[in-house]
This record gives C-alpha cells, sequence and structure tokens, in this order.
C-alpha cells in the first residue's frame, strides 16, 4: 500500500504544532541530552519555526531528569519509564486537544511514550544512525543495559514489559508500521528522497504517522551534536534532513521527535544553528 501525499506547498500537518520539551538523558550513555529543549529554544527554534511560516506553540517543558549511573540489565529503569508515561499522556492529550506533537528530547527513549500516546494504529518512520534493537542482551551474553539503544526493540514488544506496556496494547508499534531509516547510509545518502517515500509506503496509509529523527543519523565527521558518536556513515547533514523534508510534507505526519542532540558538544552554538536550519527545511511548506 502506498502512502497516502498531499500536495506540494501544504504544511507537514493540518494540525498546529505543539512543542513538549522532554529535558531528559535518563536512558543516555551520559548526561548532555538534558539540555536540548532548553538549548534549542535560546537558539531562536521556536521564533525560526514561525518566521518559515509554521503554525507552532510552546507546550512548555516536562521536569528535567538527568543521567545517572543505575547498573543492572535496564539501566536506570524507573526514571526512563516515569518520563516516557510522562511524555505518552502529554502526546495523548495534545492529539485530543487538535494539536500535533513536536517532541524535542533528549534520548530516544521519548519515542517510546511518543508512540504510545498515539495508540495502536500508530505509524512511525524511525530515521536514525541506529536500529535501537540492542543492548538489551541475554543470560549468555549480557548487554550494556543503556535503554537508549533499545527503543526499536521496546516499540516491538521485547525487553522491560514497564516499557512495552506502556500503551493500550503490546506491541506498541506493529512491525508492519514501522520503517526503520538511516542504517543503510549509502542509500540514504544517495537517494534521500526516493528513501522516504519507500519508507512511507512501507508503513501503508491507514493511521496517524509520527515520524522519529535521531541527529546521529548525521556523519559525526560533519555535524557532532549527537550524544554519541557516528564517525564515517556516509550521511551527509543535506541527505539527513532532504529525507526528513520528504517524510513531513509527502507523509503529512500527526506527529515528529527530535532525539539525541547534546549541546555540550556545541561550545560555539553554530552546530545547533545548522540543526535548527535543517528541522525548519523540513517543515516549511513550499
Amino acid at each position: 500500500m502506498v502512502a497516502a501525499r498531499p500536495g506540494r506547498g501544504l504544511v507537514s500537518t493540518t494540525r498546529p504544532w505543539v512543542l513538549i520539551g522532554v529535558p531528559t538523558s535518563a536512558g543516555a550513555h551520559h548526561a548532555g541530552q538534558e539540555r536540548a529543549p532548553a538549548a534549542l529554544r535560546a537558539a531562536g527554534f521556536l521564533g525560526r519555526l514561525r518566521a518559515a511560516g509554521i503554525t507552532v506553540t510552546d507546550g512548555g517543558d516536562l521536569p528535567v531528569t538527568p543521567f545517572q549511573v543505575s547498573p543492572g540489565r535496564y539501566r536506570n529503569l524507573t526514571a526512563v519509564a516515569r518520563v516516557a508515561g510522562q511524555v505518552r499522556d502529554r502526546v495523548a492529550a495534545m492529539l485530543a486537544d487538535g494539536g500535533a506533537p513536536l517532541v524535542v528530547g533528549g534520548d530516544c527513549t521519548i519515542t517510546l511514550g511518543a508512540a504510545a500516546g498515539f495508540g495502536p494504529q500508530v505509524r512511525l518512520v524511525y530515521e536514525d544512525g541506529d536500529t535501537d534493537l540492542g543492548g538489551l542482551g541475554n543470560a549468555d551474553a549480557p548487554g550494556s543495559g543503556i535503554l537508549d539503544s533499545t527503543g526499536v526493540a521496546h516499540l516491538l514488544g521485547e525487553g522491560a514489559p514497564v516499557l512495552t506496556g506502556l500503551g493500550a496494547a503490546v506491541p506498541l508499534v506493529s512491525p508492519e508500521r514501522l520503517a526503520l531509516v538511516g542504517g543503510e547510509g549509502p542509500v540514504l545518502s544517495a537517494s534521500p528522497v526516493e528513501t522516504a517515500r519507500r519508507a512511507l509506503s512501507a508503513v501503508g496509509a491507514a493511521g496517524p504517522l509520527l515520524v522519529h529523527f535521531d541527529v546521529d543519523v548525521i556523519d559525526s565527521g560533519e555535524l557532532p551534536l549527537a550524544n554519541f558518536p557516528h564517525y564515517d556513515s556516509g550521511v551527509t547533514a543535506a541527505a539527513a534532513f532532504a529525507c526528513l523534508r520528504e517524510l513531513c510534507q509527502a507523509g503529512a505526519p500527526s506527529g515528529l521527535v527530535l532525539t539525541e542532540v547534546n549541546p555540550t558538544h556545541d561550545p560555539f552554538g553554530d552546530l545547533l544553528g545548522r540543526y535548527i536550519d535543517g528541522v525548519v527545511s523540513a517543515l516549511a511548506p513550499g
């Protein structure tokens, strides 16, 4: 089934965007991502969106939840689950009020909450430098326990029940409604628009569309904002944002999650500016 495609020049959704900051690094390898929502606001993110003709209101931030050292199979699970539950509730409330959640994190575990807030009919395109299927391990080969690396596994029903059970059904996203984009770096870099179109076709046309965009899909040699570096992927910022733009313009998503930005990697502020340029270009009409 091929996803429905609105005409060019439409804003990505008929709902007005509502920005919610999720300042958390609870599921991460180390601290820093909890600073992203405030740093992006300070860098003019909201003003840039509005200047580009994008209707967006500021829904505020959830409480700050910083990284903590927490050994075990599921590191910092209690905090990760609490934040994901808060995201779920805020996203569900925004949708009920007619808004489109623009969720700004924060580590990738926030997408669990976003998907749960949409419900079992959600379609998810996951543009990320990783598949996020690792980290769980088993008795013979324990994993890292870093929940940031396990988002897709939990979306598909594998892992900690407190996370897989965030929504009305397990799995949070049906496999046929999920498309992973970015792990095939050379393909994405060579054909970003076609890659996005294939992903939209793969998830079908029925049900609300949620898009996840992790800055680590971009080669860290060009834009080293990601919380965990990804060098030599070959994916340029131009290609990653071109793919995101096609997802937003052709897919008309009802929600967008932005993850993994670590402002501590940007002491002079120019990287955040380039990131904002890319996101605004993806969401701007025309």
